[in-house]
């Protein structure tokens, strides 16, 4: 561990904060950052259509839920764009700070916002708004907790460092469902549609005081310090940033749609669709994507490590690869609603998301230079979440509706393609330096 006020022999940067107490940072951060997000992502699965939008059919409702999930994804590139500005011109603690309060207060308000037989339409469109301030809040986040991460990190192992922010996402995920499996053992149906769906939002508040705990105590990077002395800045990183990033910009956000497609039509799609089709209880599915959790962690863990050893692009080209494999067992694996093909279904699924997933929090901060390093990164992953993210769980309805399951399983196979067309043409990035 490299202590504080310690200077690295191989660069000779000082650091100002122990490599542990950046990890933690990074991880806390995200993870908070995550579990807000997961909480509207496992609601939306399960009453948000019923509370807020008008009852037209069970169908109309699943459907307007998810557009609502989906919002936020379109809100997360506009808040990498905002908050990308200032971690490029101001520095990334303080950006990361105006983030996690952002996604905390509007988390915080859902938990109090009344439903549609309570205001009408007010209620959605309200619900819409709110969604759109987390969009906007983890649209910041991962950008500036991946370049905390890397920018600290010890020559050799920056995509082992910039794992930790993606580790935070199953934890968080972890977090928020098992929050929501023991509502649901310990309270009626109706008690949890009327008032016990409110209480992970809520208990956000608890969260994110001990994440802006621990970043109000970070200190910058040595590597945005560095940059600064040599006046490096830019005026308007986004306009820099296309004018000289394009093509990694694009190429980086197509390398994350097979992560986003994996993630939420394993979680969120599958979830409604066991529920509603299967006839799985609530507890009893959340149950089985609590134990899938457990793998995608691993797979996170695990690629960090190997993208260290043989590359960022081969381990996501390995992942992306066997994505579309998987894609093909998605109908065989899930139609029967038998426990055991299904759970291998979900943990083979966040597995490869986890793979595939892991080596980003390296890939994407070392594709652009220091001065739009922010804002590039971010933009990227967020981009990406549009591709692959928000629209998933509702293509995903449509198609199951008039192709069955097949149809999406193809659906995933075809984001594995995607994304490994794009990282074949990515250019390998374990060998740069960041300073750059």
């Amino acid at each position: 561990m490299v202590t504080s006020e310690a200077v690295d022999d191989a660069t000779g940067r000082q650091r100002t904060d122990s490599t542990r107490k950046i990890a933690v940072a990074s991880l806390v951060g995200t993870t908070i950052e995550f579990y807000d997000f997961y909480v509207f992502a496992t609601a939306s699965a399960l009453v948000i259509g019923k509370l807020f939008f008008p009852a037209e059919s069970s169908t109309a409702q699943t459907l307007s839920s998810f557009a609502a999930f989906g919002i936020a994804f379109f809100a997360r590139p506009i808040g990498a764009a905002i908050f990308g500005h200032f971690g490029d011109r101001v520095g990334r603690k303080a950006t990361l700070v105006a983030s996690l309060l952002t996604m905390g207060v509007s988390t915080l308000l859902i938990g109090v916002l009344p439903g549609y037989g309570s205001i009408g339409v007010a209620a959605p469109l309200l619900l819409c708004v709110l969604r759109m301030g987390q969009g906007l809040g983890l649209g910041g986040e991962w950008g500036g907790a991946a370049l905390v991460a890397t920018e600290n990190a010890p020559p050799g192992r920056r995509a082992w460092y910039g794992m930790f922010p993606q580790l935070g996402a199953p934890v968080g995920f972890f977090l928020a469902n098992g929050l929501f499996v023991v509502l649901a053992l310990t309270l009626s149906k109706d008690q949890f549609a009327a008032w016990g769906w409110r209480i992970p939002f809520l208990v956000s508040a608890a969260l994110v005081a001990v994440g802006l705990w621990v970043r109000l105590s970070l200190t910058e990077t040595p590597v945005f310090r560095e940059a600064l002395e040599r006046q490096e800045a830019v005026k308007v990183p986004i306009a820099a940033l296309f004018r000289r990033h394009a093509a990694a910009v694009a190429l980086g956000s197509f390398a994350m749609v097979v992560c986003y497609a994996l993630f939420y039509l394993t979680t969120v799609f599958s979830l409604n669709y066991g529920t509603t089709k299967l006839g799985w209880s609530t507890e009893g599915f959340l149950g089985l994507l609590l134990v899938a959790v457990v793998f995608m962690a691993i797979g996170t863990a695990v690629s960090g490590r190997l993208a260290d050893r043989f590359g960022r692009c081969p381990v996501i080209v390995t992942g992306s690869v066997l994505t579309v494999a998987l894609g093909f067992l998605f109908k065989p694996m899930v139609s029967g609603g038998s426990w055991l093909p299904l759970l291998a279904f979900l943990c083979l699924g966040l597995l490869l998301m986890g793979i595939t997933f892991g080596p980003m929090g390296a890939l994407l901060p070392e594709l652009f230079s220091t001065a739009v390093r922010y804002t590039g990164s971010s933009t990227a992953y967020n981009l990406g979440g549009i591709l692959g993210g928000s629209v998933a769980p509702f293509v995903a309805a449509v198609l199951v509706k008039h192709g069955g399951l097949a149809s999406v399983g193809l659906y995933l196979s075809a984001t594995g393609v995607v994304s490994a067309i794009a990282v074949l043409l990515t250019r390998e990035t374990r060998e740069g330096d960041l300073a750059g």
